[in-house]
């Protein structure tokens, strides 16, 4: 039989007795820390309630200058595209030539009228005597009752023919008027003051009312006629401010709603309101522009949107009480840059899971992490 090493036998005798796996299986599992979640802290804030809109510029009111006398060739124009005219300024002339021959025409038989009033009263006159006096002569009996007829007739007659007479002279004078009128209209004048952007006569071209010769922008006043999503237009009103962004301008610039249109398109689903522009300088008809429409501006709690979910029909969030989240109902109103209005269910300075879709339940324990700012 062979001997071990003593060293060897000294190293068994020390060797525990128990299995190593019964020391291990007497230690206490180790607790499972709670995650780390990013909250956010309710805080007030200062929200818009802004409608986009965009569309193009145009006139509020534009005027088209037609001719009041047709048929007349036209003389000379006095204003072109651009010009800054005013109420009643001269913008072209029209032919007087044949219009003075009429004139002419119409004094010489107004002249003759006149002269025969007097001749037509006179006789009137003479028939009313004659008739009187033989009434006079048939009441003594010397005279017939067809003498009396007869001079009766007369006088109606003679005072017929000076009422006739008379109602020349009126058509005459009547004639002569419209003329001298036709005559003044031969001055083409600028209905309201504005800016001209449109002519269509040609000098010697024949004037026609259906043709107008012109086309103005009354007081040059400017507008932006904006399409807005069918759900926005209810929220909006007259007189609500408004930020106007133009293509190619140099800043913001300030407007106010004018109208807002009742109808909405059928096909495109879009309303329409007509935004006034305060300085209309350099702005051009026809230009894009996009309005922001201030429906409403207010201090109130805020959250970030990335915090709301939605359960149950309506929006919720996570409030973080310690170390706990619980799930809490909320309504909302403005949204602006990312953040929400809390109107009810969390007050400021509550703290929620920054995002509703991190895996959190109500009832969960979590570490809150404050988020970065």
């Amino acid at each position: 039989m062979r001997m071990l090493p003593a060293l060897c036998l000294a190293t068994l005798l020390t060797l525990p007795t128990a299995p190593l796996w019964a020391e291990a299986a007497t230690d206490t599992p180790a607790a499972i820390p709670a995650p780390h979640i990013t909250v956010a802290t309710v805080q007030t804030r200062n929200l818009r309630d802004i409608v986009i809109a965009s569309g193009l510029i145009g006139a509020v009111e534009q005027v088209q200058v037609a001719p009041l006398v047709e048929g007349q060739p036209i003389e000379a124009l006095l204003a072109d595209v651009g010009d800054l005219v005013t109420e009643g300024q001269v913008l072209a002339r029209l032919s007087t030539s044949s219009l003075t021959l009429q004139k002419a025409q119409l004094t010489a038989s107004l002249a003759a009228a006149r002269a025969v009033i007097p001749q037509a009263q006179a006789q009137a006159d003479e028939a009313q005597r004659v008739a009187d006096r033989t009434q006079s002569l048939l009441a003594q009996g010397t005279s017939s009752q067809a003498n009396a007829d007869k001079a009766n007739a007369a006088a109606i007659g003679a005072a017929q023919s000076l009422e006739a007479a008379r109602a020349n002279l009126a058509l005459v004078e009547a004639q002569l008027a419209n003329v001298e009128l036709m005559l003044a209209r031969t001055e083409v004048k600028a209905p309201v003051a504005g800016e001209i952007t449109a002519r269509s006569a040609q000098v010697g071209a024949i004037a026609s009312a259906a043709m107008p010769m012109f086309s103005m922008i009354r007081d040059n006043a400017l507008e932006l006629r904006a399409d807005v999503a069918e759900g926005d237009v209810l929220r909006l009103a007259p007189g609500q401010p408004v930020t106007l962004h133009l293509v190619g301008d140099t800043g913001p610039r300030k407007g106010t709603v004018r109208l807002v249109e009742p109808a909405i398109d059928t096909t495109t689903r879009m309303g329409r309101v007509r935004i006034t522009i305060d300085d209309a300088a350099g702005v051009r008809p026809g230009m894009y522009a996009m309005a922001e429409v201030l429906v409403a501006e207010r201090e109130t709690a805020a959250a970030p949107i990335t915090a709301l979910g939605v359960a149950q029909g309506g929006q919720t969030a996570l409030k973080v009480t310690g170390d706990t989240a619980r799930l809490v109902a909320v309504t909302t109103g403005i949204r602006d840059a990312g953040f929400v209005e809390i109107l009810t269910g969390l007050a400021p300075g509550d703290q929620i899971v920054a995002k509703a879709g991190a895996f959190v339940r109500d009832g969960d324990r979590i570490t809150p992490v404050a988020a970065q700012e």
